[in-house]
């Protein structure tokens, strides 16, 4: 009966996996890692043999440590590759704000210039009538 709910829980986290990427709620390079894990687990519940196979041929005397050494194999190298991305990001983020406040800085500069010339304008009417006329 455990293997039963063990199976039916990783069907349907796979899934939801599924479902999330469909609605391109997660990135596709993110959950093609996850629906590895997903079918890994569900592989390892269909046939529990293999890990106890794995484990021998791998030297572990205990099957239940290389499934903890791969799960925290896998999760050491998710917290590096998101830690690297959100570096990346807050790079490109900062970039963005200084490029964001140069373009602002630009348009205030055109904004006070454009309102100089129609105040210029405004102060000499005789210059426009004598431009209308030429």
């Amino acid at each position: 009966m455990n293997y039963v709910v063990a199976i039916a829980g990783a069907v349907v986290v796979l899934g939801l996996m599924l479902e999330l990427l469909r609605r391109r709620q997660l990135s596709e390079k993110y959950a093609a890692l996850w629906l590895i894990v997903g079918l890994g687990v569900l592989i390892l519940l269909i046939a529990p043999g293999l890990l106890n196979w794995a484990s021998e041929a791998l030297g572990f005397e205990v099957p239940a440590n290389l499934l903890f050494l791969l799960a925290l194999t896998l999760l050491l190298g998710v917290s590096v590759h998101l830690s690297w991305e959100l570096s990346r990001l807050e790079d490109e983020t900062r970039s963005l704000a200084e490029e964001l406040a140069l373009l602002r800085s630009r348009v205030e500069e055109l904004e006070v210039g454009n309102r100089q010339i129609k105040e210029a304008a405004a102060d000499n009417p005789s210059s426009q009538l004598g431009d209308r006329e030429q």
